[in-house]
Parts: C-alpha cells; structure tokens; sequence
C-alpha cells in the first residue's frame, strides 16, 4: 500500500427488498448482504503472448463455514469461449505466460504441510511451478529453502529469475523455536514486523537447476525484469525496511553472471514497475518524481540502462498510472490509467512524450492491466455502476472492449440504484465532482434520507464501479453522495496536492457544499442525514461531527482520531511531508488543531466505530480514544473491535457483521427504524455456484 493512502475496503450489506416491474417482466429484488457477500470477484488478467487467452484470477465465497475466500486461476478464450479452471489448487498465485506461450509458471504453496507454514517465513513457503499450457500436470521448478516473492521469464523462455527472502539456517530456526524471536523494529530487515532480505536466484526449465545471482546482504527486492539478452536483471530495491522508508527505493541493474549491482536513481522518491524497453537501451519506471516524495500522480520515466539523466516521459499527463507494457518496437508504451477516477487505456510516444487515449474514458472502472506480445490485444478488469466485475480482452487498434468472463450471471436479478455524476462548487469556487446513487424507483421531487460516504486515502478516488453497498443502501430508500473532495486521485496533482496541510479544511467544505447542493436540488431530507467512511474516510467523517451536529448518524472505520500519537504507531511520512506539515513536537499547535479528538467536546451524532485488531495503518487505539469520549458525555455511541482483521478485512464473517451492524446503526438514528439483517440462508450462498458460466 502506498504511504500516502490510507485504503478503504467496504464490502458490501442489503435488505430484502421485491420490486415489481410492468406485466410480462421478471420482478427484480434488493440485494441483500449475502448477495453481496456471494459475488464472484476476478482479478489479474494476463493475456497469452498470442493474444488468443487469457488467465485471470476468480475469488469466491465456497463455503460460508469456512469464513474465508476462495482464489483460483481460470483461463479463457479470447473471443469468450472455453472458459475452465487452469489451475487445481487455491493455494496457486501470480501466473506468469512464458515469453514463448508454450508454459505458465505460478506461485504456490500447494503441498505445504499446513497453512502456517505456508505463510511463514521461517517455512520454505512459496515456491515456482510450471505446467504446460496445451495440457498436463504441474510440476514443482523450486525446491528453494527461502520464500519466493516474485519472478520472470528469462526471454528465451529457458530460465526463470526470482527473488526469495535469505533462507534461514537450522541453527535459526531452532532459535526462533525456542523463543528467541525477538523483532528489532526498523533494524536490518524488519519493519514494524519481522522481514527478510532478498536474493536473486536462477533456475533453469530444463534440469530444475539454480544458481544464486547476488551475494549482496541487504537487499530488499521489490520487484525485477531480465534484459531481453538475458545478461542483467533490472530491480527496484531497498536496503531497509522501515514503515516509512518507501522513498528509499532505487532502480538498479543487476548482472547475471557477477552479481554485481549497479545504481541508477539516487534519490528521496519511490520508485516502482521497473521495466525494459525492447531493444534493452532503456529502463522505465513508475514514479511520482525525480528527486523528493513529491505529494503527485506517479509518472512514467526513462533511463538509460548504463546509467544517465532520468526523463519524464508523461510530463503533461493527468490522471492515476497502473500498469503498463512497451510496444514491440519500442516506439511506445501502452498503460492503463485512471483520469477524472474513469478508466481508460492511453498510449504514449516515447520519442515525443505526447499522450494519445485508446479506450475513452467512460462511467466505467478499469485499466489496461496485460498486453500482447504483438501489441493487439489487451486485458483489464472492468466494472460499471450497474454490472459487477469481469475480464474483458480491448481492441488495442479501435478501443472495443469485450467482456469474455460471465461471472455473476444472476446480477441481472437485482434492483439496482440508479446513478449519475454530479458536480458542485465548493466553498473556495472549486469544483467537485461526486457520484450520485439514489433509489431503482426514485421519482424527481421526492426528498431523501441521505448519506454522505467519504473515500479512502486522501488520495483515493470513488470511481464508478458496481459498489454492492450503494445498492443495498439505495433499495433501503437513501440517496448516496460520494464526494471526489480535493486530495483525491486522477484528478491531476493540483487537486491531489489541494489538502496539503489542511486536511479537515477545504476537503470538509467539499463536503459539505455537495450536501447543500442535494438539499437545494430537493433530492437530500436535511432532516435525515448521515455519514460514513473508512480509513481517510473515517478520519475526514470523524472531523466533520465535530464541525457539525447535521449529521444525525455516523459510522466511521479505521479512524484517526488524534495525530500527535498516531504519528509513531502508523504511517507517518504522509503526515509530515503533506497533510499537517512537520513533526508533532515541531508543530504541536497543528497536530492539535486538526485532530477531530482535540474537538470532541462538540459531537453530538450518534457514533458507530468499526476497527481490526492487527490495523497497523491506522491503529486500533484511534478509535479506542474516539469512543470513549464520547461514552463519558454521554453521546451514544458503539465500538466493535474484530480481532485478527488488518486495515482492510478478509474474514466473511466479520465483513458481514460490520455492514449489518453500520446499516442497523444509521436507520435508527437518522431514520428512526429498527432494522435488523436477515438471517443467512447457506442453501443461498454462492449463486454463481449454481451457473457453468466462467
């Protein structure tokens, strides 16, 4: 997760709700929270060499008792057809196509002797599998004492190069049994929690055989691309892993036969998505400047790969870089792109840095994310308000996107809101722009109960994708306004840059000038409003009860609630750099002063707070404080803490009980209904179960 982003994982709740259409028509119904719960996700696609398949990753709820989602890798046709499971195991991960096409190596802990050793790295955890993609079974390529994070192709297709964490010895291994397991916190290769420095290894298709690449003690690999002649290995790399140390990262070479490591950044940024151009001249890379932690959209860069002067090459572009891949001629590189928070696919000159779109932007959510070795085709993942996600092959030439997966064949049963994008004036004269859900029946004139629902980040973005939640919500009879306030990305760096220190300021405004405008327009009841939020979001709602006592309601995650103690247990370069400016002992007056804990004194709102245990972005103790100020005035309010879930939750179980207990919470107090989850129903679980659809 990027520093400057605190991210928001909501998932989604509903309410039984039947619709009835015009005679003749299939009546359409609410989502409820299991079937938002049961939605299939897919992930990941990577387009064959060819062009003619696509792998991609497909997450589904199997098992309600299991309290746990399922991975697999499923392959499909480009043109849609013959979609089938490629992969047997859910343990298998990060499929990669060999530059030949004729084998797919993946990661896997499939014969890991239990689940913890698969995830620890004291196990031999992950290790690299190959199968052949015309058939057969797969067969294990490492047998590596060190868990493998990632790897590639050598170009030939004979080898494949990967970076492991160092293997422990026996004699460690004992001692960390037997107790002696102290973390050194920011020492070595710790963060915040144990880690291990990385090694370049090499293993070859034919004999199994590996050869160790570097003997360098302190790297910490993130990511690696071999030259196309094979004779060095690109990687971005740091020598410490300190929470708040992502600006440390340096692009470098590394050569094959030595070892021997060349540095070509020397800077204060983060660079990221190391990658060669074909002929191997140059190194592209992901970065949101060249010389400081610049509080800006990543950028691409180019750099020659004997060392040399760093070159923007998307200097005049606006909008949220993903992935992206180099022509086969090196005359351009395709990426995938968020711009105004709609996705799009671009292509850039490299001679000429000028900008070009492939797919316009729309009211969809997607990037580019996978291309064709000849440059025709590619894949994304895309979504729109009104159709879940699936893999979709684009026409790189025309733009035409078509959909190959099917993957919630039964969404089309659901009664879903209705959405539009708006756009106001904030208080300053900025214009904002904000996604508008409102009721499958609503009618022009009918005022609303309604809830204001703030992103994750700050430099987050509500883009217009299928959100369950604004469904369920929206069949409950609520408007829902998601503001893209100023601190959001894709919207260009001077808007991104807009609540540098001054978070709770001009973004609150944002806020609340887009309630006003719902008022005005007679869509938004005053009387009945209510917030909610994650991460930034959580910490921009908690703000904003302490300025106002509008809201009747508000549920708030993954809060921040005082900065001067979050400052040492969470991220904190964000903080400093950007967002207030300086350290708590530099500028204890705005520490204070923006902190909604400084402020409670004037909450009046009913609260609802919603934390995991093991949160070490924002921490758990945020919300604690939180709470119980507003336990001792006396204002209502409810914390439930869920232990094992990190900042963004995995477990089924507590996902649904957070949605359920946040709906429950703001019908009573802004609506006055006593509203209670449905029981689930396990024979209803997993409708995508009952399709053969991909």
């Amino acid at each position: 997760m990027h520093a400057r982003s605190r991210s928001r994982t909501i998932i989604a709740a509903a309410f039984l709700v039947v619709l009835f259409h015009p005679a003749g028509a299939q009546p359409r119904r609410a989502m409820t929270i299991d079937d938002a719960l049961d939605l299939v996700q897919v992930s990941a696609p990577r387009i064959s060499p060819d062009g003619r398949h696509v792998l991609y990753t497909k997450s589904e709820l199997a098992k309600w008792k299991d309290n746990k989602r399922t991975q697999t890798i499923w392959i499909v046709d480009a043109d849609g057809s013959n979609g089938r499971q490629f992969l047997s195991s859910d343990k298998d991960r990060n499929p990669a196509w060999a530059p030949d096409g004729k084998h797919v190596a993946f990661l896997s802990t499939r014969d890991a002797a239990t689940e913890k050793e698969s995830e620890s790295s004291n196990g031999i955890g992950a290790q690299i599998w190959v199968i052949p993609t015309d058939g057969g079974e797969a067969t294990k390529l490492t047998t590596h004492r060190g868990n493998i994070k990632s790897f590639d192709w050598m170009k030939d297709s004979s080898a494949i190069v990967f970076a492991a964490e160092r293997g422990q010895s026996d004699a460690e291994k004992a001692e960390r049994k037997a107790g002696d397991d102290a973390i050194y916190v920011d020492e070595a290769a710790n963060g915040q929690e144990r880690g291990e420095f990385s090694e370049l290894w090499r293993v070859s298709i034919a004999d199994k055989s590996e050869r160790q690449i570097t003997h360098d003690d302190h790297l910490l690999i993130e990511n690696l691309r071999v030259s196309p002649d094979g004779s060095k290995v690109a990687v971005v790399y740091r020598r410490e892993n300190g929470r708040n140390g992502q600006f440390h990262a340096e692009v470098a070479t590394v050569d094959s036969a030595t070892g021997g490591l060349t540095t070509l950044t020397h800077n204060n940024t983060p660079e990221a998505n190391v990658q060669w151009s074909p002929e191997g001249k140059m190194l592209s890379y992901l970065a949101p400047s060249d010389t400081t932690w610049d509080l800006a959209e990543d950028k691409l860069w180019l750099i020659p790969s004997e060392g040399g002067q760093p070159r923007k090459l998307t200097a005049t572009f606006n909008g949220d870089i993903g992935q992206y891949s180099w022509s086969s001629d090196g005359q351009s590189i395709v990426f995938g792109a968020a711009v105004r928070a709609r996705g799009a696919g671009y292509r850039v000159n490299i001679a000429t840095g000028v900008v070009s779109p492939i797919t316009p932007p729309g009211d969809w959510a997607g990037r580019v994310e996978s291309v064709s070795a000849d440059g025709r085709r590619g894949a994304a993942v895309i979504s729109r308000p009104d159709r879940p996600t699936d893999v979709h092959v684009i026409d790189l030439a025309t733009g035409a996107a078509t959909a190959v997966t099917h993957v919630n064949p039964r969404a089309g049963e659901f009664a879903l809101a209705q959405f539009r994008a708006i756009a106001w004036k904030s208080r300053d004269g900025l214009e904002v722009e904000g996604l508008l859900w409102l009721p499958p029946d609503y009618q022009p004139g009918a005022r609303l109960p309604l809830l204001l629902s703030v992103h994750g980040g700050p430099a987050g973005a509500w883009e217009p994708s299928f959100r369950a939640i604004n469904h369920v919500y929206a069949s409950l009879g609520w408007a829902i306004l998601e503001p893209n306030v100023r601190g959001s990305a894709s919207y260009g760096d001077a808007l991104l840059r807009g609540n540098m220190k001054d978070i709770g300021g001009g973004d609150y405004q944002d806020l609340m000038t887009g309630v006003d405008k719902l008022i005005a327009d007679g869509i938004a009841d005053p009387d009945h409003l209510a917030i909610r939020g994650w991460s930034y979001g959580g910490i921009l709602g908690g703000w904003t009860i302490t300025q106002t006592s509008r809201f009747k309601a508000a549920s708030l995650g993954a809060m921040v609630a005082d900065w001067s103690s979050e400052y040492a247990m969470g991220f904190n370069h964000d903080v400093r750099l950007w967002y207030i400016g300086g350290t708590p002992w530099e500028s204890a007056d705005a520490y204070r002063r923006q902190s909604s804990y400084t402020h409670i004194a004037n909450v009046t709102t009913p609260t609802l707070l919603l934390h995991g245990e093991r949160d070490t972005t924002d921490t758990i103790g945020q919300s604690m404080i939180f709470y119980q100020g507003l336990k001792d005035r006396g204002v209502p309010a409810r914390f439930i803490r869920f232990p094992r879930e990190p900042h963004g939750f995995r477990e089924p179980h507590h996902q649904r009980v957070r949605d359920a207990e946040e709906i429950a919470w703001l019908m009573k107090y802004a609506r006055g209904i006593d509203w209670k989850a449905p029981e689930r129903k396990e024979a209803d679980a997993n409708p995508a179960k009952k399709s053969t659809d991909q």
